[in-house]
């Protein structure tokens, strides 16, 4: 899979209505996952959404998630830009380029899902996202 570039939005538990709404503005596959099938099914956040992903006939790409207890969330600030991809070479050099002079909100290591996951800030204030998912094949 080809690395890939796409803003990922915050939401404030309303991602699943807001990914339907684009689904029905751009069309395209739309994909949700719950906080409940990643292992937290008894908890106030099982039905929100941990990661939503629309893909568009017309080639655009949508991502996003309900911001999670504990986790800051500003309107007006709630996005970031995700890297995403299998090539674990490109995806960690870019993750070292844009943190190295920023700072790491979490460091790029194993998630629950079994990919590689981190989130840095460049140098100017950029929020990043950094997936690094297993080859396909």
């Amino acid at each position: 899979m080809p690395s890939r570039l796409n803003p990922y939005l915050s939401f404030d538990g309303d991602a699943r209505q807001a990914f339907e709404f684009y689904q029905e503005v751009f069309g395209g596959e739309l994909a949700l996952n719950t906080f409940g099938s990643f292992g937290q099914q008894d908890t106030p956040i099982a039905d929100k959404i941990m990661h939503a992903m629309l893909e568009t006939p017309s080639g655009f790409t949508l991502m996003g998630a309900d911001t999670p207890p504990g986790m800051e969330r500003t309107a007006g600030n709630n996005f970031s830009i995700s890297l995403s991809g299998d090539d674990d070479a490109e995806l960690r050099g870019y993750w070292e380029k844009l943190s190295g002079s920023g700072s790491v909100t979490m460091p790029l290591e194993k998630q629950m899902w079994g990919d590689e996951f981190g989130m840095c800030t460049d140098r100017f204030g950029v929020p990043w996202m950094v997936n690094i998912g297993q080859p396909e094949g």
